[in-house]
């Protein structure tokens, strides 16, 4: 994990950037020119229907010396429509928006497996926000308040492939995930819990049933119990899920 200017990055993202032409500019060396390779251009779509938030961010990212604004829209059907004609590297989207939020455009983006990473800004920085932003498939968000610089960065950063939080929301975005998980897990007895910690032991339903001195039905009744909680069939598969779920270590 690095910081930069006041961002998180969060490591790659397992998707593909799209390609961009290579740009070639002439260096002198020795007297002869020497074409060499220039860092690509990031192409970029912003959709934001404040027009005065949204050409101020169009100007800094233009202003940046190695971003292309293709297009701009106010609202996220339109939004949705030009990043799939113009499969831009990047999409800055806002949170709420007429016609289509910028989750809705996400989630469709996503499903079609456009090939568009997306950055999402929002005034509002609840956890929830953050939490459904990132869970739908966004690489970055950002408060609306963050500086013009700082949204540069975090676009050139998404284009290659990093997840950008800002360090202000990060902690609120731990406690819904924590909220979350335990919403998610079942609440087990303090027996199914001694059976699943045996079975992720290697333990045999007849060696729980001596540890914990109970008869083997008995062990199997929490076992079932277990099963249905965790909805599964099998120890392996209660062990996996467990251990999915938080509830083992």
């Amino acid at each position: 994990m690095a910081r930069q200017q006041g961002l998180i990055y969060l490591g790659k993202s397992h998707r593909k950037l799209a390609g961009d032409r290579k740009a070639v500019k002439a260096q002198t060396k020795g007297g002869i020119a020497v074409a060499t390779p220039s860092p690509p251009r990031i192409r970029v779509v912003i959709s934001d229907d404040h027009p005065l938030f949204r050409e101020g961010i169009s100007r800094a990212l233009q202003l940046s010396g190695f971003i292309d604004v293709v297009a701009e829209a106010e609202n996220g059907r339109d939004a949705l429509e030009i990043i799939r004609r113009e499969i831009p590297q990047v999409a800055v989207l806002d949170l709420r928006m007429p016609e289509l939020d910028g989750i809705a455009v996400l989630h469709a983006l996503v499903r079609d497996r456009v090939d568009t990473r997306v950055l999402m800004l929002s005034a509002f920085t609840d956890s929830s926000s953050v939490y459904r932003a990132l869970e739908e498939g966004a690489a970055g968000f950002l408060t609306k308040d963050s500086k013009r610089s700082e949204v540069v960065e975090a676009v050139r950063a998404i284009s290659q492939g990093k997840t950008v939080v800002p360090p202000e929301v990060t902690g609120g975005l731990a406690d819904e995930i924590r909220m979350r998980r335990s919403q998610n897990s079942p609440t087990l007895s303090e027996r199914e819990s001694q059976v699943l910690n045996g079975m992720a032991r290697g333990l045999s339903i007849p060696q729980i049933a001596k540890e914990l001195i109970l008869g083997t039905s008995t062990v199997k009744t929490h076992a079932q119990h277990l099963y249905e909680k965790l909805q599964v069939s099998d120890r392996a598969a209660a062990v996996a899920e467990a251990m999915r779920r938080g509830l083992l270590e």
